[in-house]
Parts: C-alpha cells; sequence; structure tokens
C-alpha cells in the first residue's frame, strides 16, 4: 500500500491550485474500489460487500479536501456512472488486474468514460489493483550451501 500512497500523492499534486476536488472512483465490481476508499479514509484495510449505489467520503490531504464517490459497478449499475460526472475534477479507475477474464470488459468501460464531455477536463488516473496476487512473494531460501544447509 505503500505504493498506493506515493501513486497517489502525485495524482493530488497534479490538482493542486484548488482547495476542494471532487474525485469519482469508478470500475468494474469486485475491483476493490471501496477497500481503497477506506484504506485512504482510515489507514487500515476495511471489509466490505459489494457496493449497490455509492459511498462518499471526505478526506484531507495537506489543504486539499477531496470528496470521493465510489460508485458501484456492477454492469446494472454502470449507465448511471454518468449522472456522478457533472463537477468532477478527477477520476480514479480502478481495475482487478488479476482478473485476466474480465481486463477486456475493463477496458471497454474506460473507453466509454473517456469519451464523456463532462469530463475532458477531469485528471485521470487508472489503478492497477491487486498486483499481489499476481506476483506472491516466494518463501525466502534456505540454502547455505550446495546441500541445501
Amino acid at each position: 500500500m505503500r505504493y498506493l500512497s506515493t501513486l497517489l500523492e502525485k495524482f493530488l499534486e497534479s490538482l493542486s491550485g484548488k482547495k476542494s476536488v471532487r474525485i469519482l472512483m469508478i470500475g468494474l465490481d469486485g475491483a476493490g474500489k471501496t477497500t481503497i476508499l477506506y484504506k485512504l479514509k482510515v489507514g487500515e484495510i476495511v471489509h466490505t460487500i459489494p457496493t449497490i449505489g455509492f459511498n462518499v467520503e471526505t478526506l484531507e490531504y495537506k489543504n486539499l479536501t477531496m470528496t470521493v464517490w465510489d460508485v458501484g459497478g456492477q454492469t446494472t449499475i454502470r449507465p448511471l456512472w454518468r449522472h456522478y460526472y457533472q463537477g468532477t475534477h478527477a477520476v480514479i479507475y480502478v481495475v482487478d488486474s488479476s482478473d485476466s477474464a474480465r481486463i477486456q470488459e475493463a477496458a471497454e468501460e474506460l473507453d466509454e468514460v473517456l469519451g464523456a464531455d463532462e469530463l475532458r477536463d477531469a485528471a485521470l488516473l487508472v489503478l492497477a489493483n491487486k498486483q499481489a496476487s499476481l506476483h506472491p512473494e516466494s518463501p525466502p531460501s534456505r540454502s547455505g550451501g550446495k546441500d541445501g544447509r
């Protein structure tokens, strides 16, 4: 999560000059949007249930107040994303990078979002989440010599 903090810090610096920003966090269902939101809000992983509708939280970073709208990503909810575009300064599009079966679907939805005129001036961060599950840490080697001791 340290990398996430660094990435988000750089992203937020791109919004400098503003005192208050509206951020829209979207992506397919199960991508980890709500988990990320609450990790940023309370500093720890909070187990969540699928978002039906939205979660909204206010976060403070340096002199910046962020209102983050985390909108559900189920197929039936995605058409409603456009209702959240107006007044959005930044979009965080979260992708479950471990779900190779849905990467194309995620790309198509992102393409749809990028075509929205209301978001033409919004900053964009595409966040490849769940990378740790792609490369789990291998156990440390115990071999000290040729015979494995």
